[in-house]
C-alpha cells in the first residue's frame, strides 16, 4: 500500500508538473520605454508566464529591461517583426509610439499571437479599420491597454448607473488637464510632439478619458465639434505639431451630451486640475473617480456608491492572462479598443477642421 500510494503521489506531482509547463505563456514585449517597461513590472508578477523575448530601437531602454528580466533570460532584439516570427512566442504586449501600434497588432494577430496593445489602437480611421479586419475570424485573445476598466470601483460605479441610480444620463463633463507638458528633452520627445506619430494629446492620452465618458453614457457619439490649438508651447519644442489645448463636444444618441478639455498649463496649486469625469441624469450625477453620487435635492448628502479599495495596478494584465489560460472574456476587448480609438480621432479631426464631423464620416463599421 505504501508503495502504491508513493507511485501514485509521484505521478501525480509529474502530471501536476506537465500541466504546469503546459500553461506557461510565453510572452515578448515590444516597446520597452516609460510605459512598456511598467507592463514588464506586471508581466514579470503573473504566474506561469515566461518573457522570451524583448525589443526596442533604444539599447538604453533594451538593456535595462533585460537586467529587470534577468530571471528568463530573454532575447533581445531591434526588429519587431523578428520577434512575432518567432513560433515558441504565445502572447505579444506592443508599447511603442501610437503610429506603429494597428501595424504591429495585425502582424502579430496574422502569426496568431495573443496580444495586448497599448492605447490608442489607431490614430487614424484606416489604421483601426485595418486591425479590425485582421482580427476578424481570430480566436486569439486581443486586450486593449485601457487599463482603467479593471478598476473594480470604476466598474461598480458604472454598473450603478446603468442600474438607474441617477436615472437616465443626459450630460457629461470631463477634463483631462496637466501642469505641465511631457519633458520635452525626455527620451520620448522625439516622436510624442509629431501629431503624426503620437496623434496628439486627445488621441495619445485622453482617450483613457474618453473611453471612461463613453462607458458610463453606454454609446458612443454620433458627432463633435471643437476647437483647439497650441497657445502656451508655440514652437516649444522646435517643430511642435500637437496642440497644447482643445475644447470638444460630442453628441451622442438620443441627445446625450459629453463636453471635454484638455490642457498642459493648469498650475498643480490650482484647484479642479488633473482628471474627472461627472455623469449627470435625470436623478442627480456621479462623480465617476470619486465613485460619488450626489443627489438633485438641496441640502442632501453625497452617497458612497463603490467603497473605495486598494485596486491591483497590474490588473488589466491578470486579466488579459486569465483571458488566455481560462478562456474568460477580455476586460476590452478590440471592438471597445477601437471605438475609443475613434472618438478620440473623431475630437481631433473636429479640432483641426474646426466644424463639426459625424462618426459617419470616419468610414469605419464596428
Amino acid at each position: 500500500m505504501d508503495l502504491d500510494r508513493r507511485f501514485f503521489l509521484l505521478g501525480s506531482a509529474l502530471a501536476a508538473q506537465a500541466f504546469q509547463s503546459e500553461k506557461t505563456v510565453n510572452t515578448a514585449m515590444i516597446g520597452v520605454g516609460n510605459r512598456g517597461s511598467f507592463l514588464l513590472q506586471g508581466v514579470l508578477r503573473q504566474p506561469d508566464v515566461k518573457v522570451l523575448a524583448l525589443c526596442d530601437v533604444k539599447s538604453d531602454r533594451l538593456d535595462t529591461a533585460a537586467s529587470a528580466a534577468a530571471r528568463d533570460n530573454p532575447a533581445t532584439y531591434a526588429d519587431w517583426r523578428q520577434v512575432i516570427e518567432r513560433k515558441d512566442v504565445d502572447a505579444v504586449f506592443i508599447a511603442t509610439p501610437p503610429y506603429l501600434h494597428s501595424e504591429m497588432a495585425i502582424q502579430a494577430i496574422k502569426a496568431g499571437k495573443h496580444v495586448y496593445c497599448e492605447k490608442p489602437l489607431g490614430i487614424t480611421p484606416s489604421q483601426v479599420r485595418a486591425l479590425l479586419d485582421a482580427a476578424k475570424g481570430s480566436n486569439k485573445v486581443f486586450v486593449a491597454g485601457h487599463q482603467l476598466r479593471s478598476q473594480k470601483h470604476l466598474a461598480e460605479t458604472v454598473r450603478k448607473i446603468r442600474e438607474g441610480v441617477i436615472g437616465d444620463v443626459i450630460m457629461v463633463k470631463a477634463q483631462r488637464h496637466a501642469a505641465t507638458d511631457i519633458p520635452h528633452d525626455g527620451t520620448s520627445a522625439d516622436w510624442y510632439f509629431d501629431v503624426t506619430k503620437s496623434g496628439g494629446y486627445l488621441i495619445e492620452q485622453s482617450v483613457h478619458n474618453l473611453d471612461l465618458c463613453n462607458w458610463a453614457i453606454g454609446s458612443h457619439p454620433l458627432r463633435a465639434c471643437g476647437f483647439g490649438g497650441i497657445l502656451l508651447y508655440k514652437n516649444d519644442p522646435p517643430g511642435r505639431t500637437i496642440f497644447d489645448c482643445g475644447s470638444i463636444t460630442y453628441d451622442y444618441t438620443g441627445g446625450v451630451k459629453m463636453s471635454f478639455t484638455q490642457n498642459v498649463f493648469h498650475p498643480a496649486s490650482m484647484p479642479h486640475g488633473n482628471q474627472y469625469v461627472y455623469v449627470y441624469g435625470t436623478r442627480g450625477a456621479v462623480d465617476l473617480m470619486t465613485a460619488t453620487m450626489y443627489p438633485p435635492e438641496k441640502g442632501s448628502q453625497p452617497v458612497e456608491l463603490s467603497p473605495k479599495i486598494q485596486e491591483d495596478e497590474f490588473a488589466h494584465i491578470a486579466a488579459f492572462y486569465d483571458s488566455v489560460v481560462h478562456g474568460t472574456p477580455p476586460p476590452v476587448d478590440i471592438k471597445v479598443g477601437a471605438t475609443a480609438a475613434l472618438t478620440s480621432i473623431l475630437g481631433h479631426a473636429a479640432m483641426v477642421q474646426e466644424k463639426v464631423v459625424n462618426w459617419s464620416d470616419l468610414g469605419v463599421e464596428l
